[in-house]
């Protein structure tokens, strides 16, 4: 069996519901994942604004036009007079309940619950349509097998016991729909894998089932070899190893969520990133197999903040660098990169939430310096250390742009350097005209 999960452009209308349909009635059995239609979840954050602030006039109003939105939906969905009249029920019951959380005190916890309501409209649009052509299709609720522990870390003796007792309760079917980014945590409470969670969640549906293939479909055909906003004539990726895409998702390839790589990789599970637009391109797979003596990509991560610690109490010290981390574990702050000396170290951080107050802490052993605005721009390949000429073809290709700082050792499979965010778009160019 395999998992199919298409994310909220792929479902963002009528019509676009409608071919995805057509690429899965293919009478071979699978798992789709839906998000939310696009624009949704957007919207219902904007809608929680309203209710933390008590503007229950501007929530109402936000809720009224996105309801709106989803009755001219169904009308052009469904062709059945039935099947338009259970798809207007449907909108009708989930945005009263989005509006009995306007009469009542509004906290994190309701929150949550509106941000799952766009997963839980899509699925049930999209499974009513299934019906409406005859498919043999049934609706799983991921609230009712996907679960997070204390840490926020997905529980998977919990998913995989319920996700196959799903299943095995429902046998028979080709085609099995379910919620991506929903979830419940440790106390039963609707959570959710945070923005960008439905990849994560094909993904450890795939785990916990043993999945054939996981296939992550969006609008673009597969991962490219750099930015295509930024730089001309790139190219999609035909195989990447589970460590080159970690690397390029963390570091700023947005088709990929970034912690979506793990699962499969850990139970060695294919991933196949493939486009909704453009289904007989071959996209790109994901597995353990590494191709060696290449660079394969370039990334780039925005709205970076690099903070440099200076000390010379630093020297020969042990301990310092444990109080220095210890800070930014106070703050649940993770670091991207780091480079030290003997007199200071320096960091990068892309959550600036705490950094007023992890600059203050810093003071305590030294002198601090904070530099917003730059990028990590990343560059991944088969980059161990015995092979031989890759950093100077990178350096000679940055030679005339400023370099704040360097991390290269710390992975087999990535190069990065930090630099401003002016030099951004030469700096990709430079890299694709030198590298490839």
């Amino acid at each position: 069996m395999k998992v199919l999960k298409f994310g909220g452009t792929s479902v963002g209308s009528a019509t676009r519901m409608k071919e995805v349909a057509d690429l899965i009635c293919n009478g071979q059995q699978k798992i789709v994942v839906l998000s939310a239609m696009s624009g949704t979840t957007n919207s219902l954050v904007e809608i929680t604004n309203y209710l933390y602030k008590s503007n229950i006039e501007g929530a109402n109003e936000l809720i009224n036009g996105l309801e709106q939105k989803y009755y001219s939906v169904v009308e052009e969905l469904y062709t059945t007079q039935e099947f338009k009249q259970k798809g207007k029920e449907l909108i009708e019951f989930h945005f009263d309940y989005i509006k009995s959380f306007t009469i009542d005190m509004f906290t994190s916890f309701e929150e949550k619950a509106i941000l799952a309501q766009g997963e839980l409209i899509s699925t049930a649009l999209f499974h009513y349509y299934l019906e409406e052509k005859g498919e043999s299709a049934m609706l799983l609720g991921a609230l009712d097998f996907m679960r997070i522990d204390k840490q926020h870390e997905p529980d998977m003796l919990y998913i995989k016991e319920h996700c196959s007792k799903a299943l095995k309760n429902n046998a028979g079917k080709d085609i099995y729909i379910t919620q991506g980014y929903i979830c419940r945590n440790a106390f039963g409470e609707i959570d959710n894998l945070q923005r960008g969670g439905s990849d994560y969640t094909a993904s450890l549906i795939g785990a916990a089932i043993g999945a054939e293939e996981i296939q992550i479909w969006t609008d673009i055909d597969g991962m490219h070899n750099n930015d295509p906003r930024f730089v001309e004539n790139t190219h999609s990726i035909a195989n990447l190893s589970f460590d080159e895409a970690a690397e390029l998702a963390y570091f700023g390839a947005k088709i990929l969520h970034p912690t979506s790589v793990l699962p499969a990789k850990l139970s060695n599970i294919p991933v196949r990133l493939l486009n909704t637009l453009a289904p007989e391109a071959h996209g790109t797979l994901i597995s353990s197999r590494q191709e060696k003596n290449r660079i394969t990509a370039v990334a780039a991560k925005d709205n970076i903040t690099a903070i440099k610690i200076k000390s010379g109490r630093m020297l020969l010290a042990y301990g310092f660098l444990r109080k220095v981390f210890e800070i930014f574990e106070t703050y649940k702050t993770p670091i991207d990169m780091i480079t030290t000396s003997e007199v200071g170290v320096s960091v990068t951080i892309d959550e600036n939430k705490h950094l007023d107050d992890i600059v203050s802490d810093l003071k305590k052993y030294g002198t601090v310096e904070v530099d917003t605005n730059q990028v990590i721009v990343c560059v991944v390949g088969d980059l161990v250390a015995d092979n031989v000429g890759y950093a100077n073809k990178i350096f000679y290709a940055l030679q005339g742009i400023p370099i704040h700082m360097i991390s290269y050792g710390g992975s087999d499979h990535n190069v990065s350097i930090l630099i401003s965010e002016n030099y951004k778009k030469e700096a990709l160019a430079a890299l694709s005209d030198n590298l490839f």
